[in-house]
C-alpha cells in the first residue's frame, strides 16, 4: 500500500485491461498527480530506459508540473539513476527545475550537462557494463537515509508495454538496467503504455545475482537466449500502476554527410583487407556501433557491401539497422535498446513479424558484457570528441573539463573488442576557424581510452618511434584516412591544416625525449595542450610557433 496519502483508483481503459494479466495491479491503477505527494526531497529514484526510450514520461511530469506549480524548484531534490539517458521532456526539465541532485552513470541534454559543469548536479560517469551490479552492490546508496529490507533505491519508475499473470513487466524498446532497478527499489510505480504494441517475446532477460552466486553467461552467438521474456517483479513492492499512450520522443537521427559517408567508405575498406589477408571470416565478426551519423553511415554502407550474413552484438540499433535488416544481409542483431526516429519505429510496428524474428533486447548488464564481448570477437566502433597523435581517445570533457555526454558503454566494447575502432571527422565547425577544432590533437585533453596493440594491420611502422599507446584502440578513421600508429595519424587521419603543425610538435618532442632516454611516448609537456590553450585564448587550434 502507499504510504500517507491515499490514491483514488480511476477506470482502466480497454487498451490497459487487455495488457495487464494480474487483476490485483488493476486495483492499484491511479492518476500520475495523485503520486507526487508520496516523493520526499533526498530520496533516490531510478527509471527505466535507455538512449531516449522505454522511460516513464508520466509520473515524472506530474512531479516537474507540481514542483512548478509551488515554486518547489531546488527544494525537491532527488539522486536519480538511470541505465543511460531518458527523454529530454523529462529529465531536461527536471534538471531545469533544480530537481536533480545527483546522477549516475550517463546523462545526455543541455540543461543537465550545464548542471553538472555549474557544480549543482553530482554526476558520477560510470562504464554502462558495470553500473547496474554496482547499484546491486549498495556503491550507490551509501549516503541514503533509511531504507528498509537492504534496498538501494526509495523508488523504481518503470515503463511496460505489458504486465503478465506473475507480476512481471515486458519491457518496451529498451532494457537497459529495469531487471537491477526494479531489485533494488523499496517501492515500485509501473507505466503502462497503450500506444505502443506489446514488446512480448522480443526480450531476453536475466536475473541478477551478488558474488559469489553471480553466473556466467552461456552465449556463443548473438541469437542465444538464456533468460526469460520478462522482467520478474515483486508484487509486493508494486504500490501503483499508471497508464499512459505517449510515444518516446526520439526525434530525428543526425543525417549522414560527405565526410560520414567517406569515414565507412575507409573502414569498409579496411574490412575488406582484413578479410583478403585471413584475419576475419567473410561475413566478419558480429558489429558494434556507437550513435551518431558516423555509425549511421557504416551500416548503410555496409549494406551497399559485398557482406553478406552479417550479426550485430551492440547497445543501440538507429536507423540505419532497419534497411540492413530489410536487405537481407543482417542475420540477427541484439542490443538493449532500439531508438529509431519516428518514422522508423512505424515502419518497425508496421512490418512487425518481418523483424521480430531477428532481434533480441537485453540488459546493458549482458549487452556490454566484457566476458561476451570478447568471446564473440566484436567489432567494437565508436565515435570521440578528440584523439590524440598516440591514439588516447577523449569521449566525454570538452577541453579537459567541460563534460558532455559521459562515456556510456563504448569503452566496453572498445576494451574487449576484437578490434577496436575510433572514427571521429578530423575537424569540427568552430565560429572562430573556417578550418574548425582539430580532433587530432598532441595530448587529448582528457583520456577515456587508449591506444592498443598494433594489430597486423597492413600499415606499415615508419621509424622505430611511431608506436601509438597502449591499452583500448586499434585503428582511428577520419574522413582523411585511417591508421593505427603516431606518425601515420598525423599523416592519414589529420586535416590538411593541421597536419604540419602536428608533425612539428612530434618531431620535436621525440628530439628532445630521447636526448634524456624518454622516448615511448614523446611528448613536451610544456606544449602538449598548446592547441587547446590557443583556442582558449584566440579562438583557433593553429599556433603560430611551439615555444
Amino acid at each position: 500500500m502507499l504510504p500517507s496519502r491515499a490514491c483514488q483508483s480511476v477506470q482502466a481503459s480497454a487498451a490497459l485491461r487487455s495488457r495487464v494479466a494480474r487483476q490485483s495491479y488493476l486495483r492499484k491503477l491511479v492518476k500520475p498527480q495523485d503520486l507526487v505527494h508520496q516523493f520526499k526531497d533526498g530520496q533516490y529514484i531510478g527509471w527505466s530506459g535507455f538512449t531516449g526510450v522505454g522511460y516513464p514520461k508520466e509520473t515524472p511530469l506530474a512531479l516537474a508540473e507540481h514542483v512548478e506549480a509551488n515554486n518547489l524548484q531546488g527544494k525537491l531534490r532527488f539522486s536519480l539513476f538511470v541505465g543511460a539517458s531518458t527523454g529530454p521532456e523529462v529529465e531536461e526539465r527536471w534538471a531545469r527545475n533544480k530537481m536533480i541532485a545527483r546522477r549516475s552513470p550517463h546523462q545526455v541534454g543541455k540543461a543537465i550537462a550545464k548542471g553538472i559543469n555549474n557544480g549543482e548536479i553530482d554526476f558520477a560517469d560510470k562504464h554502462l557494463s558495470m553500473f547496474p551490479q554496482d547499484l546491486t552492490y549498495g556503491y550507490y546508496s551509501l549516503d541514503r537515509k533509511g531504507g528498509e529490507n537492504g534496498k538501494m533505491l526509495d523508488w523504481a519508475i518503470v515503463e511496460a508495454t505489458e504486465i503478465l499473470e506473475d507480476g512481471s513487466i515486458v519491457p518496451g524498446a529498451s532494457v537497459g538496467a529495469t531487471p537491477e532497478i526494479l531489485q533494488s527499489a523499496e517501492k515500485i510505480i509501473i507505466e503502462v503504455n497503450t500506444s505502443l504494441p506489446s514488446f512480448r517475446g522480443l526480450h531476453d532477460i536475466q536475473q541478477s545475482f551478488q558474488p559469489p552466486h553471480r553466473q556466467p553467461y552461456l552465449i556463443t552467438k548473438p541469437s542465444d537466449r538464456i533468460g526469460g521474456i520478462s522482467v520478474p517483479v515483486d508484487p509486493a513492492r508494486v504500490v501503483a500502476i499508471v497508464e499512459t499512450n505517449k510515444p518516446d520522443n526520439t526525434g530525428q537521427n543526425a543525417p549522414e554527410t560527405a565526410d560520414s559517408k567517406r569515414i565507412a567508405e575507409h573502414l569498409i575498406e579496411f574490412f575488406e583487407d582484413e578479410v583478403a589477408c585471413g584475419r576475419m571470416p567473410t561475413n566478419l565478426h558480429p558489429l558494434q556501433s556507437g550513435i551518431g551519423n558516423v555509425a549511421n553511415s557504416i551500416i548503410s554502407g555496409l549494406k551497399e557491401s559485398k557482406f553478406e550474413r552479417l550479426q550485430v552484438w551492440t547497445e543501440v540499433l538507429q536507423d540505419s539497422f532497419l534497411p540492413l535488416l530489410h536487405s537481407g544481409k543482417l542475420d540477427f542483431a541484439t542490443a538493449t535498446s532500439i531508438r529509431f526516429s519516428p518514422e522508423c519505429f512505424a515502419e518497425f510496428y508496421r512490418d512487425w513479424d518481418k523483424y521480430k524474428e531477428k532481434l533480441l533486447l537485453r540488459p546493458q548488464q549482458t549487452a556490454n558484457s566484457p566476458e561476451i564481448i570478447r568471446r564473440l570477437g566484436v567489432i567494437g566502433m565508436n565515435t570521440p570528441l578528440e584523439v590524440d597523435i598516440y591514439a588516447h581517445a577523449n569521449s566525454t570533457n570538452a577541453l579537459g573539463s567541460r563534460m558532455l555526454n559521459g562515456i556510456g558503454g563504448s569503452a566496453d566494447f572498445l576494451r574487449n573488442a576484437k578490434l577496436s575502432v575510433m572514427h571521429t571527422p578530423s575537424s569540427r565547425p568552430s565560429k572562430t576557424d573556417p578550418t574548425g577544432i582539430s580532433c587530432i590533437v598532441p595530448f587529448a585533453s582528457h583520456v577515456d581510452q587508449s591506444m592498443s596493440r598494433s594489430s597486423g594491420l597492413r600499415i606499415r611502422r615508419l621509424t622505430p618511434y611511431t608506436l601509438a599507446a597502449e591499452h583500448d584502440l586499434d585503428v582511428i578513421v577520419t574522413e582523411q584516412g585511417l591508421a593505427d600508429r603516431a606518425l601515420v595519424i598525423i599523416e592519414k587521419c589529420a586535416h590538411p591544416d593541421y597536419r604540419e603543425q602536428l608533425k612539428e610538435y612530434y618531431d620535436r618532442a621525440l628530439y628532445e625525449c630521447l636526448k634524456k632516454g624518454a622516448g615511448h611516448e614523446p611528448h613536451m609537456l610544456r606544449n602538449a595542450f598548446k592547441m587547446h590553450v590557443n583556442f582558449e585564448q584566440h579562438g583557433t587550434m593553429k599556433v603560430d610557433r611551439w615555444d
